[in-house]
Order: structure tokens, then sequence, then C-alpha cells
């Protein structure tokens, strides 16, 4: 298939710039793909959508604040870094800016020179390897002098770095939220437990890789980027038996999607306690082993998320989706509103 065949126009007013006052009082497009309708909701009516018996998995990454800005200790110029993934101890790989001033052995100080970071490799595409000195616990300084690493189509500053974070936020890691969970509240999951579904947590730690557009035209060309998923023992053997049960395995957002076929797929349609790197890529053609139903934002046109949820409900179906949120107003991308697809 072509990349431009999952293109589609989108009027920049409704990309959202910030999050709501309340987490769950975003629009929720329900999206039945068997009956082809369309039901425009809110998205605190999801319980609605949720039967008991039925499991929500949930991503429980935390975004770490991930952009630091700092200068050069040579020059002073002006240097922007982006931490990816932790390689190993201080090890860090990072999106760099201005790269091509970037040479290995360049030091980097950042805030009151708590931190500081010495460039060790060059990569491709302004991607760097730097080692981290500081003093105390790396999380911590971190905290102090990062910012949340917001979307480059996101404007406006944030002023409250939680609500880039979902509620139930655990494992620090991430360079991107699970845009899916920030609809959540503490309040609307309880209810959802009481309902009698059970709540399931995993873990995949987000890469940037996720956002950006396919750059090439046939998208069996792409190359998918790597993240890091973690997956209890507890959480496989209570989604084994909702599916020995018949009910559903219901998934918030596609990091937890691609995390629960990744292991669908090496275990042959079972889960197992595992954890690892996931490249999967999920298109048309493909034969979902696990996800029954998810919720989800509205993505990016011609990202590899929207084919993601084409492959569940059918390109043009999804694309019909994404035109009546667009004449109904929906807001798209990161802090916009949410489908449900079953």
């Amino acid at each position: 298939m072509n990349t431009k065949d999952f293109d589609f126009e989108l009027p920049e007013h409704l990309i959202a710039q910030t999050p709501l006052e309340k987490r769950d009082a975003s629009q929720l497009l329900i999206v039945d793909k068997t009956k082809k309708t369309f039901v425009d909701s809110h998205f605190d009516h999801i319980i609605d959508e949720l039967n008991p018996g039925d499991a929500l998995v949930m991503n429980n990454t935390r975004v770490l604040p991930a952009r630091l800005y700092g200068q050069k200790d040579k020059t002073k110029g002006h240097v922007e870094l982006l931490l990816l993934k932790n390689i190993e101890g201080d090890f860090w790989e990072v999106l760099a800016k201005p790269a091509k001033r970037l040479k290995i052995g360049t030091l980097i100080t950042f805030g009151d020179g708590r931190l500081k970071a010495t460039i060790t490799e060059e990569l491709e595409h302004g991607g760097r390897i730097v080692q981290f000195s500081y003093q105390g616990i790396f999380l911590e300084v971190l905290e102090s002098l990062g910012e949340m690493p917001l979307p480059p189509y996101i404007h406006e500053k944030l002023e409250d770095k939680e609500r880039y974070q979902t509620v139930y936020a655990k494992e620090n890691g991430s360079a991107a939220a699970p845009t899916a969970g920030l609809h959540f509240t503490k309040e609307l999951l309880e209810k959802i437990e009481k309902k009698g579904v059970k709540l399931v947590y995993l873990t995949l730690h987000v890469g940037l890789g996720t956002f950006r557009p396919v750059a090439v035209d046939n998208i069996e060309e792409h190359d998918m980027h790597s993240e890091f998923y973690s997956f209890s023992e507890e959480a496989a053997n209570t989604l084994n038996e909702v599916k020995a049960s018949g009910h559903r395995v219901i998934a918030v957002g596609t990091t937890s999607i691609r995390t629960l076929e990744t292991i669908g797929n090496k275990f042959n349609g079972q889960l197992k306690a595992d954890s690892g790197w996931t490249n999967i890529f999920i298109k048309p053609g493909y034969e979902f082993k696990i996800v029954d139903a998810f919720s989800t934002n509205f993505h990016l046109p011609k990202s590899t998320l929207v084919m993601l949820v084409s492959a569940f409900a059918g390109r043009e179906f999804v694309l019909d989706a994404y035109q009546h949120a667009i004449e109904q107003n929906y807001r798209f991308f990161s802090f916009g509103d949410a489908m449900f697809i079953k």
C-alpha cells in the first residue's frame, strides 16, 4: 500500500494546543466496525461500552522531562538535547541541536552545572550518545532542569507538567505520553472497576518515532522504531482468563495494542510474562491475536498509528470516521479527543 492512502486534510485549528480543564470532558467518537456506524458521545460515557468481565489494559509509562537546554562548555553556544532512551548506566541516546557542531568529546553543561553531558558517539539524523555526569540522583536532577517533550505541533506552553502524564503513570522512561490514557480520571477508573471490569497495566516506553509521518512511498519499506516493553505474569494470567471466559481485552491506546500483539505473536496467541524491545508494524492485512476493542486519539496523517487503526477497522471506514470527526470539530492529536473502536 502507498503512504498517501492514509493521508487526509486536517484544518490547523483542530489541532489541540492545551488539555481540557477536566480530563474526561473530551468528546468520544464510538466507532462500530461491524455495523459501520459512528456515534458522538463524551469520554466519561466510555464506561457504557465496557462490560463486566472485560479487561481494560493501560500503559503505565511515565514521561521524563526529557528536553534539556544547555551550553557548550568552551564556546557557550546554545545546545538542546532530547533524551530518547537510556543505553546503560549514565549513557543515553539523545536528539541534539545543532547536531553538526556537537562532535565526540564536546562537553555540555546545564543549569548551575549540576548536570553535564559529554558526546561519546555520533549517530544519524542528529542523534548522539552522551554520558551524563551529575551530583545526586539523576531523575531528581532531570526533574529540576528538564522540560516536558511536547510534540512539535503543540505551540502553547504547558502550565502543569502532570497534564502530560496519565493519572496512573508510574514507570519512568517515555519520551512522549501514551495520549489515549490522558482522558481517564481516578474517579472514572474506580467506577469502571466497580462495574466488574478488570484493570490491567503494562509498560511500553514511548519513543518519538511513534508520531513521525512515514517518509517512504511504499509502507512495506518503512523501518519501524523499537520501543522497550514489560509485561507481568499477573497481567498475563488475568488477560488469559478474560479471553478464555469469552470476554474482551480492551486496550487503551496504540502502545498497549503494540505490546499485547507483540507478545501474542511471540507465544502463538497466548500471553506470558515478557519484556524486551518491539518494532512491530501493524498495518492493513494484520490479523489481531489479542485485542478485541480499543480507545485511541485522532492521529497524524500518513502516520503508522493511522495505519494501525486501519488494520483493525478498515482503511476507508477509518478515513470516513476521521472525516466525520473533522466535520464535527473534534480536537486532534495529543491533547485532543478520542475514539472507541469495537
